[in-house]
Parts: structure tokens; C-alpha cells; sequence
């Protein structure tokens, strides 16, 4: 049965989430169309800009992405405190960036300062703004609409772009949002289409991948060439006109500390990427022993078992379903909805214990 969106995110539970919206029949209708012969690789371009532009105006963050030819994926960080230090002015900057025409109501408004009524529908219009820009469901709403109704002028058409209502995970804890991340950065690889990370376009680990090759002083070989094939495009499209729509960053390097940051050191997960890419089903992948070795040893100090890891980031959407964790932030989940009445039975089976205690132990 189909749950209202604010009993599937709840950011009491965890400001991480994996979203995932796909084509109308699941139709080619960002990549290479079977049926027609046309290629809509161009509107991937639409994808990656557009999330980075709400990115910028929304208190939400980007942590990994991947846009697939009939679906895409998002893990996102929604930045509550962030939201809630805006003064009424900055929600209204950023609230109008978006919608323009909801500057009229704020002026109708202004010509009746006077009034007290009016002061407080102002402040109750501000307040609700804010609390939009740090909600998921506006921020997927802002996106999926612009790209279906931009899409159907291209093809002069009318009609559904996307299957439906886009699908929530949530992360419940570090480990998860690893696991969740790495699963949306080998998209690519593991549907065929890519070798290894670097030939991931339309990814988060490929943006990452040519950003540190540019700043990097003395570039591998390696490093080079994909600064000469991708750096071009991000460095045209980079942050979409604004700093404020990078990639949620890594803990080390990240000057502020009081900004939020990915759990993991950025080299680490671009070995554990690589050398997961390398050990996908029929696959040769050559990747050096240390990258093996340091993947193996991040995915220890987290508390995830290297012998289960491959198989489940080959099917996380399998395996998990509202919820991603380790099995005591599962029941703690699944507690929680028992006493909001979302489920009816508190012991009720929570889809992903299994392996969950496989993959992060018990």
C-alpha cells in the first residue's frame, strides 16, 4: 500500500536518503531510445545541472548520484540546522530563485505592514518556505518537473515522463550510506556500460574523480588523460554558476568544520570504488594490491565484513527496501514507526535484517 511521504522520511530517523525516480514503462527516454533510434544523452546533461542548481538553493546536499538511460539515483544529506539559521530574508532569496511569482504575494503583503494579521501571514509564508527548502519531496519535485516538462516540449508532446512517485530509502547510519553510495556509483559498471569509475559518466565518482585530478600538482598518466576527456564539461558546468552546488565532501580536507561531511577520507573510497568496479560478476578489473588492501581495510574499521560486500552492493535495492542499516537501527526503525501506527506490529519482519547482519554483523 502507497505511504504518505512524511511517514517515509523523517529526519528524527536520519537526514540520509536514497532516491531513486524511473522513466514512464521504463522507456529509454534519457540515453539511446531502441525503439525510435535517437540518442537523449543531452538530457543527463539537464539532470546533473539541474540537481546542482537546487542543490544551491535548497538545504540539501548532494553525496552520491548516478543518471542511467530509464532511471537515475540520488543519495542525499538534508542540512536541517542550515535551514533553520536563515534569517527571512535569505529563505526568501532562495525560496523566490525558484518560484519568482511568490514574490508578489510577499509585496502584496508588504503595502500592509500596518496590520498586524498581515506581519503574521508574512511570517507563516517564510516559515513554511523554510521548511520546503529542507524537504526531499520539493526538492525531487522541483527536479522531476522540470525535466519532464522540458523533455516534452523537445518532443512536442504531452503526458507522463516519469513512471510515478519517486522512491525513498532511508540511511540509517554511516554504514548504510557507504554501502548506498557505492551501489549508485557502480551503476554504470555494473549494468555494463562502464569498465571501471572513470568511464561512469553522468556519476558522482566520476565528477570526484576529474575535480581531484585538477587539483592534484604532479597528475598520474591516468589522471591526465581524464582531465583531457572530462575536465572540459565539469569545469564549463561546474557548481551550475554557484559554490554553493558542490558535492558533499570528504572528512579529510574539509576546511569547516563545522560543515557536514562525508564519514569516510576521499582516497579510501575512491580505492574501495575501484577495487569493487574490479571484482563486479565477469569482470577482470585490474586494480593494484593496495587499493585492494586499503579497501579491505576501510570496510573493517567501519564494521563491514569485506566477504559480504560485494555481493550486496550487486543488490542493495534487492536486499533493503524503506530502510537501510545495521540490524539495530532496522528494529530501532521499525520500533519507532510501531509507535507513530505507520506499521501496525512492532514485531513485525523489517525487510533487510538478513543482510544486514551479513553484510554489518548483529
Amino acid at each position: 500500500m502507497t505511504r504518505a511521504r512524511h511517514q517515509q522520511v523523517s529526519l528524527e530517523d536520519t537526514p540520509y536518503y536514497h532516491c531513486i525516480a524511473r522513466c514512464v514503462r521504463r522507456a529509454y527516454l534519457c540515453g539511446d531510445d531502441p525503439v525510435t533510434g535517437e540518442n537523449f544523452d543531452h538530457r543527463k546533461v539537464w539532470m546533473v545541472e539541474r540537481m546542482k542548481q537546487l542543490a544551491s538553493v535548497f538545504a540539501i546536499d548532494i553525496c552520491a548520484y548516478a543518471v542511467m538511460s530509464n532511471h537515475y539515483h540520488l543519495v542525499l544529506h538534508v542540512n536541517g540546522r542550515q535551514a533553520d539559521d536563515w534569517n527571512q530574508d535569505e529563505v526568501i532569496r532562495r525560496w523566490t530563485r525558484l518560484f519568482s511569482r511568490n514574490a508578489a504575494a510577499l509585496e502584496t503583503v508588504a503595502r500592509n505592514r500596518s496590520s498586524k494579521a498581515a506581519r503574521e501571514h508574512r511570517r507563516q509564508l517564510i516559515e513554511q518556505w523554510r521548511e520546503r527548502l529542507k524537504d526531499i519531496s520539493w526538492y525531487m519535485r522541483c527536479l522531476n518537473e522540470t525535466i519532464a516538462r522540458r523533455a516534452n516540449r523537445e518532443d512536442d508532446c504531452t503526458g507522463r515522463f516519469w513512471e510515478g512517485r519517486f522512491r525513498s530509502q532511508a540511511l540509517l547510519d554511516e554504514k548504510a550510506l557507504l554501502t548506498c553510495m557505492a551501489y549508485v556509483d557502480l551503476n554504470p559498471a555494473r549494468a555494463g556500460i562502464s569498465d571501471n569509475p572513470e568511464d561512469s559518466d553522468f556519476t558522482s565518482i566520476q565528477e570526484r574523480l576529474v575535480t581531484h585530478a585538477r587539483r592534484v600538482r604532479n597528475p598520474s598518466r591516468e589522471q591526465q588523460s581524464l582531465v583531457r576527456h572530462y575536465g572540459e564539461y565539469f569545469e564549463q558546468n561546474r557548481d551550475f554558476r554557484t559554490s554553493g552546488a558542490r558535492l558533499m565532501g570528504f572528512e579529510a580536507g574539509n576546511s569547516n568544520v563545522q560543515e557536514a561531511c562525508l564519514p569516510v577520507r576521499q582516497q579510501d573510497y575512491f580505492d574501495l570504488v575501484a577495487w569493487s568496479a574490479s571484482r563486479l560478476p565477469g569482470r577482470r578489473g585490474a586494480v593494484n594490491a593496495e587499493a585492494g588492501d586499503t579497501a579491505g581495510q576501510l570496510l573493517e574499521r567501519i564494521g563491514i565484513k569485506p566477504s559480504a560486500w560485494l555481493d550486496v552492493i550487486n543488490h542493495f535495492h534487492r536486499y533493503f527496501y524503506q530502510a537501510a542499516g545495521d540490524p539495530v537501527s532496522l528494529n530501532r526503525f521499525q520500533e519507532k514507526r510501531a509507535r507513530t501506527n505507520v506499521v501496525r506490529f512492532r514485531n513485525k519482519w523489517v525487510r533487510g535484517i538478513g543482510p544486514a547482519t551479513r553484510l554489518y554483523g548483529t
